[in-house]
């Protein structure tokens, strides 16, 4: 998988030149975020492991095309664009939030094409089979402002040109929650690594364990200090657990206040 080809460039962003034989791992967005949430990530991860971001349609190099406001459609798109890259190369999945159900989802879409990921991470994100998240309904510009100040997301929201800019996009993404029901079906063929920050008010870290049942095959769970958008924080610590998941040798130990099941 590269992101050549013309449904490939519209939908993956790289952060670099390919890395010959690196593990690619494709990271999905939270609500009203863009591809470029993972650049520190991605930093993080490499030369190991290669970081691919979906960008969405509606924000930031997207930005003059119409949103996708059903959750379906964005894992239907971005499994095609997948799907359509040329190469071999073995890849992974990782969702925050938002990015969790679509990654998941875009992961059973793989699954039942024959093409299954390497593995599957959902942060931040407690497990479809448990309904609706607390917020999910959320469709006042108002409330969603309010809702991603709460989550500690949304400093520059207070600039009414980044609100322009940003509205759009949260509208769009919550919208897409709001048309998502789950679905059973047969699990998963790839493990899952289930995230959570262990101050997170939207997903208890207890909770996300659920994310284990979706799988046919063992996965764990792991833990790590802050709230929703530990990743800003934690960037180091979570990319040295995910080179562990992916079964990349990292140059570090793990740090000893992440936890894992």
């Amino acid at each position: 998988m590269t992101s050549h080809g013309p449904l490939a460039e519209s939908w993956l962003r790289r952060f670099g030149p390919a890395t010959e034989g690196a593990l690619r791992l494709v990271c999905f967005p939270h609500a009203g975020g863009g591809a470029s949430s993972f650049h520190s990530f991605a930093r993080a991860l490499g030369p190991q492991v290669e970081v691919l971001a979906v960008q969405y349609p509606g924000r930031q190099d997207r930005r003059h095309e119409p949103p996708l406001p059903r959750l379906s459609e964005l894992a239907d798109r971005t499994a095609q664009a997948l799907l359509a890259s040329p190469g071999g190369a073995p890849y992974a999945l990782f969702g925050h939030s938002l990015g969790a159900l679509v990654a998941y989802e875009t992961a059973r879409r793989l699954d039942r094409a024959g093409a299954t990921p390497h593995r599957l991470f959902v942060s931040a994100r407690c497990a479809p089979t448990t309904g609706p998240g607390p917020t999910d309904q959320l469709a006042d510009d108002a409330a969603l402002l309010a809702e991603v100040r709460r989550l500690g997301g949304g400093d520059a929201l207070d600039d009414p040109e980044v609100q322009t800019l940003a509205l759009p996009a949260l509208r769009a993404d919550y919208q897409a929650l709001r048309s998502y029901t789950w679905q059973d079906g047969p699990g998963l063929r790839c493990p899952v690594t289930a995230m959570a920050g262990t101050e997170d008010p939207l997903c208890a870290p207890g909770d996300v364990t659920d994310w284990l049942r979706l799988s046919v095959v063992p996965g764990r769970s792991r833990v790590f200090p802050g709230g929703h958008f530990y990743l800003q924080d934690r960037v180091t610590e979570v990319a040295r657990a995910v080179m562990t998941d992916l079964g990349r040798r990292t140059s570090h130990a793990a740090p000893a206040h992440a936890t894992a099941t």
